[in-house]
């Protein structure tokens, strides 16, 4: 279905999340006081003691769509995500309202995923909405705790295409590398930024394009030095697994190889965690298909994200793929220049996931 909005005219939507006092709401509050004649609709899953409606209303909260002081609006999610955010275009389509992109909030107990896929669900939403990133705020005091305690607080993280880390300030430098490389092990392709709320620059915040399948797939370097330890040197391989082997006695638990540097830190085994599969053989287009949608549907509910760059074989440039739990896309990217090696790199992050049977289904689908 092609959209029928072009996508430069689409609206760009932030899902913003992070667990309760990380300071989501210091952050929110901060963007709207600060884009200026940037109108920004604010959609708030509930209106709790800590949110925006305190500063910022005109209007009686008892309505769901509430037109803030800066010219920006806010909504309380008091239905349905997919209903409120319909109001909000048939409003801005009437002239009613004006804003320029959506500001996401979830509640801190939120799993962001199924509020991911309402963009990929609902043809309405899709056509008019694009969703750009979610970003997760998370507390450099209280965050191992947090991720130790709620599995919830492991998805914000894997969901996130962008990770800010508040409160840096009260912990010491030790303590906050053991929670970066913890938050890089559930997550290499989200870039990690302690924040200070005060100063940090909104820009870098919106626009990122996370969900656009034209992004580039960065992986954290660390995270690939930590998962094959002879892969920073190694570049021979016919492709880059041979190496898994010593780690297969962990059943696919693709974090309890990942650690080993931080011999000062008790190991977390978290139940959200991340592994790679690269190759530079190519991948038979039709067998790929059918074991991607085998997977899709035994693992979905525990696939948080995924996304990947692929060297299919007979198609001169990179195909693109990504999904969000059974929601999958693909698309062409740019061809291959001629001096560079095809090849295959792709993240896969979500709950407890076989890495092993994910990485011996891929072999079985290379040429």
């Amino acid at each position: 279905m092609k959209p029928a909005v072009s996508p430069d005219k689409m609206v760009p939507v932030t899902i913003l999340t992070g667990f309760l006092g990380a300071g989501k709401t210091t952050l929110l509050k901060r963007i709207l006081s600060e884009y200026h004649g940037r109108r920004i609709a604010v959609i708030e899953n509930e209106f709790g003691p800590e949110s925006i409606d305190n500063e910022l209303l005109v209007q009686d909260s008892e309505e769901e769509i509430i037109e803030l002081s800066n010219g920006c609006v806010c909504c309380t999610v008091r239905g349905d995500l997919m209903r409120t955010m319909n109001e909000l275009r048939v409003k801005r389509q009437a002239g009613e309202l004006n804003f320029e992109r959506v500001i996401i909030e979830t509640t801190g107990m939120a799993n962001p995923g199924p509020v991911c896929q309402t963009f990929f669900m609902d043809d309405e939403i899709a056509e008019y909405y694009r969703l750009d990133a979610v970003i997760t705020v998370v507390d450099a005091k209280h965050g191992m705790e947090t991720l130790d305690k709620q599995e919830e607080a492991q998805k914000q993280v894997g969901f996130a295409d962008r990770i800010l880390i508040s409160k840096k300030d009260l912990v010491n430098d030790v303590d906050y590398q053991a929670l970066r490389a913890r938050l890089v092990r559930i997550n290499p392709r989200a870039s990690i930024t302690p924040v200070d709320f005060g100063v940090t620059d909104l820009k870098v915040l919106l626009d990122i394009s996370g969900f656009n399948l034209n992004t580039i797939l960065d992986i954290d370097p660390d995270f690939l030095l930590d998962e094959h330890p002879d892969a920073a040197h190694d570049h021979d391989h016919s492709h880059g697994h041979e190496h898994h082997e010593h780690e297969h006695e962990h059943e696919g638990d693709c974090n309890d190889h990942c650690g080993h540097q931080n011999h000062h830190h008790a190991h977390h085994d978290d139940e959200i965690g991340a592994f790679v599969f690269r190759s530079k053989k190519a991948f038979d287009p039709e067998r790929l298909e059918e074991f991607l949608g085998g997977i899709v549907q035994v693992y979905g509910p525990d696939l948080l994200r995924y996304k990947g760059i692929l060297y299919l074989k007979g198609i001169n440039r990179r195909m693109l793929f990504q999904g969000v739990h059974m929601m999958m896309g693909a698309e062409p990217g740019k061809p291959w220049l001629s001096g560079e090696k095809p090849n295959t790199k792709m993240v896969f992050i979500g709950r407890k996931l076989p890495q092993e049977i994910f990485t011996r289904g891929l072999e079985q689908c290379l040429v």
